[in-house]
């Protein structure tokens, strides 16, 4: 059997852009939410937002061609470029059929969209520009980065929401198992932070309306929480066969030791109410992992803040684990730091699990100053702890019922 490890990961975030700072805001519990700026949310019923801190895309990308891709592209990208220059790997020295990539989106190139529809109705069809169809397709972050990087083996993308970027950390690490490569570059990014994003979002009264404390308005399993906030950003992690990486001398993170994924197949957006499915993708990424749920010490919980999807969580956690681990286990939600970015998140998500196993820190969930008696399981309130983690999995739950849980272990 192949095992896969990670050996390079990098993110733009509303944490920041680079590991060390992002690393050192989570585990310090820095909020990365505030009033939006994109655009002018005066009229809107939601202000607040986790916008990407620190950006600055003329390092990462030439202005001309920054015109020619929409911002989710440019968060993939510039990613993807910090993940392999973390990594210290030289495609140069590697078989590009052997190296492929995976980089979702739950929704692609909504701003491209808003602007060309805007254009269409205000300039005529005479006025769309050429680059409207490669800009919106949630693949094109995926093609981009492997002709950036020449990677000829499987390229594609997932689409399936919110875990669009867990479940391409899990297809890609399966890719490398069964021999089909031996390089991925992996993960998501999402930029919907734009008026249609917010409006859309809002209409569903999915959003938190706290827009006059945005610092405390992403309070996951708290019983005063009021819906999620809407982040952005990308995160890219580089997987790579166990036995190439230790042999080229390559720092490993953790093992991605187990995937699972499901379907609710019950509501276009709403959990099942047993949380069913969720707690079957953690079954299967369990066993597939090879490990017990006595050897889970953390979980890295989709915990949106949302008043429906929070206890759902922990049912399924309960289900999964059995009554002593879960209450055993150590769970936060970094989305009461990032917010939820979509697409992006699993990814995120999957980075701060393998920084968890690497560091034995356990990032906190904050704002969590009020426990709902239906969430009454171990949430690691509001300061973060430092343990040894033998095995974390990450939860990513998206609209449409879909469920994805990946096992990472310490080596």
């Amino acid at each position: 059997m192949r095992r896969i490890v990670i050996t390079g990961i990098g993110a733009i975030s509303p944490l920041g852009c680079d590991m060390d700072t992002i690393w050192g805001r989570l585990t310090s519990g820095f909020n990365g939410i505030g009033l939006i700026t994109h655009f002018d949310a005066t009229n809107h019923a939601v202000k607040i937002g986790a916008q990407v801190r620190d950006w600055t895309p003329d390092a990462f990308i030439d202005p001309k061609q920054q015109r020619r891709m929409d911002i989710y592209s440019q968060f993939a990208i510039a990613a993807a470029r910090l993940a392999v220059k973390d990594s210290g790997i030289d495609f140069a020295k590697t078989d590009p059929e052997r190296n492929g990539c995976l980089v979702s989106s739950g929704v692609g190139g909504l701003n491209t969209m808003r602007e060309q529809v805007q254009n269409l109705l205000e300039k005529g069809p005479g006025r769309l520009s050429p680059f409207t169809i490669p800009n919106i397709i949630p693949n094109m972050g995926s093609g981009l980065i492997a002709i950036e990087h020449n990677l000829k083996g499987p390229n594609f993308a997932v689409v399936s929401a919110c875990a669009a970027g867990l479940h391409s950390i899990g297809t890609a690490a399966r890719a490398i198992e069964r021999g089909d490569a031996d390089i991925m570059l992996c993960g998501g990014a999402e930029a919907c932070l734009c008026d249609v994003g917010i409006a859309a979002f809002a209409a569903m009264r999915a959003l938190s309306t706290r827009n006059d404390s945005p610092e405390t308005a992403c309070r996951p399993f708290d019983k005063d929480r009021d819906g999620f906030v809407m982040g952005e950003g990308g995160a890219v992690l580089l997987l790579e066969e166990y036995e190439a990486a230790k042999a080229r001398g390559a720092r490993i993170y953790c093992e991605v030791a187990g995937y699972g994924a499901t379907c609710d197949a019950f509501d276009i957006v709403a959990p099942s109410k047993t949380g069913e499915g969720n707690a079957r993708a953690m079954k299967l990424a369990i066993a597939d992992a090879g490990v017990t749920t006595a050897d889970v010490d953390y979980i890295n919980a989709h915990g949106t803040s949302t008043p429906i999807g929070d206890p759902i969580e922990t049912n399924a956690i309960k289900s999964a684990l059995g009554e002593t681990d879960a209450r055993r286990v150590m769970i936060s939600s970094s989305k009461s730091m990032t917010g939820h970015m979509l697409g992006a998140t699993g990814a995120f998500e999957s980075i701060v699990c393998a920084l968890a196993v690497k560091h034995g820190v356990v990032p906190p969930t904050i704002n969590l100053a009020n426990p709902d008696p239906l969430c009454d399981l171990d949430y690691v309130p509001n300061t973060a702890r430092q343990a040894k983690v033998r095995v974390a999995l990450n939860n990513s739950l998206g609209f449409g019922g879909h469920n994805a849980c990946v096992a990472f272990k310490s080596l």
